[in-house]
């Protein structure tokens, strides 16, 4: 497990480094403007963002980032349960929705600072209800995929409608759910830039752009790559949270890695070769 783990490490980062390798040759000599070396990129990187800026403007870009994500994903889980269960609801619904998710969420970021103002409220509004959308649709297309049969069982057992919902419906639905939560990760990313370009005092976006007006190239490249560096942060980190709370889904699947298939044929033959006094009792043999 652990030769595949850094063999897969190894793999992933080696064209990182070959592009670095490629940017740091090609820039080195470089006296455009435009294209400064990277080791100005750097040194500015060190000044501005490793100590000075950290709690000045990435950490209220990552609140601003972390709160309207987790609104649009609540309330994306909660009205697309409610209007995928609802035939009715999603007809009704649907004009006011494509209208809504065919404008372009820069936009609204001047209806928001109207009505919110120039605080952090109209950059959460706008990350949220720019990212909202595809934990939604994904949410309703979920909730209406699942299985017919298997709320047919779920009836059948007396289950209440809340209880269908929270132990039937969403469990079935979280793989799409995930995928359009991973989704909205990159949109809400992006609105957080956009929306501290605007009337705004401190943050990512407002770092980039001040650097951009004062000609400070070295210094935009380096917000860039702090920008570049916090979406991956995030993205890994969803992957290996998306990987432990659906792993369930993966061994339902068959897509469990070779590694936990040979743990669990080795607990089975365990179980198997156990004394018929502690080894769990078949249904078969009951029936027997």
């Amino acid at each position: 497990m652990t030769r595949s783990w850094t063999g897969r490490l190894a793999l992933q980062l080696v064209l990182p480094a070959a592009l670095i390798a490629l940017w740091w040759w090609t820039s080195e000599s470089s006296t455009s403007i435009y294209y400064p070396p990277l080791s100005r990129i750097l040194e500015s990187l060190q000044d501005d963002w490793l100590f000075e800026q950290v709690g000045s403007d990435l950490l209220p870009s990552l609140g601003r980032f972390t709160a309207g994500y987790l609104i649009a994903v609540a309330a994306g889980i909660v009205v697309g349960t409610l209007i995928g269960l609802a035939p009715r609801v999603r007809q009704a619904s649907q004009p006011v929705t494509e209208f809504v998710r065919s404008i372009p969420p820069p936009l609204l970021l001047p209806f928001a600072l109207a009505v919110f103002g120039l605080g952090n409220s109209s950059k959460v509004a706008v990350i949220a209800v720019g990212s909202v959308w595809p934990v939604l649709l994904n949410t309703i297309d979920g909730v209406r995929g699942v299985d017919p049969q298997t709320l047919d069982m779920a009836r059948s057992y007396g289950l209440r409608r809340g209880m269908r919902i929270t132990h039937v419906i969403l469990p079935a639905a979280s793989p799409k759910i995930a995928v359009g939560m991973r989704t909205a990760l990159s949109v809400a990313l992006i609105l957080m830039v956009i929306s501290e370009m605007v009337g705004s005092t401190n943050g990512l976006g407002f770092q980039v752009l001040s650097a951009q007006r004062s000609f400070d190239v070295p210094g935009t490249y380096a917000g860039v790559i702090v920008i570049g560096v916090v979406g991956l942060v995030v993205s890994l980190g969803f992957v290996v949270a998306e990987g432990w709370i659906m792993r369930w889904h993966r061994g339902a699947r068959g897509l469990l890695d070779e590694t936990t298939t040979r743990r669990g044929r080795r607990q089975a033959a365990t179980i198997a070769d156990a004394p018929a006094a502690v080894r769990p009792v078949r249904t078969e043999e009951i029936v027997r």
